[in-house]
């Protein structure tokens, strides 16, 4: 079978990438390559722009820079670092290195972060070993997010100085808009996308559902653990702008009120802080932002897709609710404790009492608080459950009536994950997708499970795989419908199970439902 050019001609112009070795033997990979213009200067806080074209042959066989963040997160081994810059809008391209008779199936990955971290050069996103495994072509993305990704500062927009809404969302979109005029030359099927996520990346994929312009972009839809609910109300929105300039303005700034009392903020002020020339300052400011959230807000995160009346006219559950999601096929699902990450390494999540609180009715939070008594146990998976499990339930319930929609929640653990107390936790079905058991980041979580690891892996694979092929992840999965609610549960092996969690299911549903 013939080989894969490593050099290809997009429309900007020739990439040249890299034939795995090794582990990666069978792929070749391209990274780095711009989708879209750097988004400095003048274009910080814009919608993307195309990307400029280049002369000769760019080498693409290193990841690009990460987007702003806090350092510690870019970590991509023991005391290395991605370098990060404003300059990131690049996404990377892996396939098997040989050529097909046929275009091959496009899985587009968006990754996870709480919309505040993470970068496509996590060597757990490493997309060689499912290209490979499922004959298709992987990409991932990355993005901006944080302040530069998630603010809406149109309040302090010129016309010689405007500022976009959801400029994050709309970096995913211009990738995915990226795939459809390039993939072809990668040897991928324009005409068959399936766009994936996991955390912030799923919600991501949620609102790129459930935004009008995105239609013919994408076929299919994998959201893994979404969290639908982190999304910025407009009213919020207004508030976080303004906060983050004052905290531009005066970074001793102590604010405790959500409340905005004080005069305000000089538009030719605010655009000259917003452009300051260091973007440390307003990553600074960000992280004083996130301090003012949770202190203000019930713990809320200020950086998320907003309900912008524009790109996104209503939120993901609502669009759900409202049967106004696009009508493409769906796999969605949970982690069976997801919250138990949060509890032992990255304390974000809401705790249990904070969480009940959000809950306006006492009749309804007495009831959902009964279905939670059995010690500390409970308190975390309370939290998981209200951030991620719940919600994602209602936005399944809504979308299949709209497309097929196939639900499912990952139980499988390592004998390492049991022992550890991490469990089926957040992110762990990562492993199982990417192939990342038998790579060296993920090769000691297995040790003591390498069959089953390894089952768990092809089983996960091949179901991913056959959704992005034809739609339907097949081998006995049956689509959702919220008469029967029939959900997989992935596991070694996995099995169907009804309505699993019934009465909690039916407590949180009086949250959820529709008005």
């Amino acid at each position: 079978m013939a080989l894969l050019d490593s050099k290809v001609t997009t429309r900007n112009g020739v990439v040249e990438g890299a034939r795995g070795k090794r582990l990666r033997r069978g792929t070749i990979s391209w990274r780095g390559i711009p989708f879209a213009a750097p988004p400095v200067a003048h274009r910080r806080f814009r919608a993307p722009e195309p990307a400029h074209d280049w002369p000769g042959v760019r080498d693409c066989t290193k990841i690009g820079k990460a987007a702003i963040q806090e350092k510690r997160f870019t970590a991509i081994a023991p005391g290395k670092f991605a370098p990060m810059a404003e300059d990131c809008l690049t996404l990377n391209v892996f396939s098997p290195d040989s050529s097909s008779s046929k275009p091959r199936p496009v899985m587009v990955f968006i990754h996870g972060g709480a919309f505040i971290l993470g970068t496509a050069a996590t060597p757990l996103y490493d997309g060689a070993f499912l290209a490979r495994a499922q004959d298709v072509v992987v990409v991932t993305v990355q993005y901006r997010f944080g302040p530069f990704g998630f603010l809406d500062l149109s309040e302090f927009a010129t016309d010689d100085r405007p500022f976009d809404t959801n400029v994050g969302l709309r970096d995913q979109i211009a990738a995915l808009q990226w795939v459809q005029d390039n993939i072809e030359a990668f040897g991928g099927d324009a005409g068959n996308v399936t766009v994936f996520g996991e955390s912030a990346g799923g919600t991501s994929v949620l609102s790129l559902l459930s935004a009008p312009s995105t239609t013919g972009l994408f076929h299919r839809v994998i959201a893994q653990s979404p969290a639908p609910e982190l999304i910025v109300e407009q009213d919020a929105a207004t508030v976080y702008a303004d906060e983050f300039v004052r905290l531009l303005r005066d970074p001793q700034r102590r604010s405790n009120s959500f409340e905005r009392h004080e005069p305000p903020v000089d538009t030719a002020e605010a655009q000259r802080l917003l452009t300051a020339p260091n973007p440390a300052l307003l990553l600074a400011a960000g992280n004083k932002l996130m301090r003012f959230a949770t202190k203000t807000a019930g713990g809320s995160i200020p950086f998320a897709p907003i309900v912008d009346g524009d790109l996104l006219p209503r939120s993901p559950l609502a669009a759900a609710a409202g049967g106004l999601t696009q009508p493409v096929p769906l796999v969605i699902g949970s982690n069976r404790d997801e919250a138990n990450l949060f509890a032992k390494l990255w304390n974000v999540l809401p705790d249990a009492e904070r969480t009940l609180m959000r809950v306006e009715d006492d009749e309804v939070r007495k009831e959902i608080a009964s279905h939670y008594e059995d010690g500390d146990r409970d308190r975390i998976r309370l939290a998981g459950d209200s951030i991620f499990w719940a919600p994602m339930t209602a936005f399944a319930d809504g979308h299949s009536g709209v497309a097929p929609t196939y639900v499912y929640r990952y139980d499988y653990q390592t004998k390492i994950l049991e022992a550890t107390g991490f469990g089926a936790t957040h992110a762990t079905e990562l492993f199982s997708v990417f192939g990342a058991y038998r790579a060296p980041m993920g090769a000691g979580l297995a040790v003591a499970d390498w069959p089953g690891s390894g089952r768990v892996t092809q089983n996960v694979q091949g179901r991913w795989g056959a959704f992005a092929r034809t739609g339907d992840p097949g081998l006995g999965w049956p689509a959702f419908t919220t008469g029967e609610r029939k959900v997989l549960v992935l596991d070694d092996p996995d099995h169907v199970e009804a309505d699993p969690d019934t009465l909690r299911r039916q407590a949180w549903y009086r949250v959820h439902s529709p008005a």
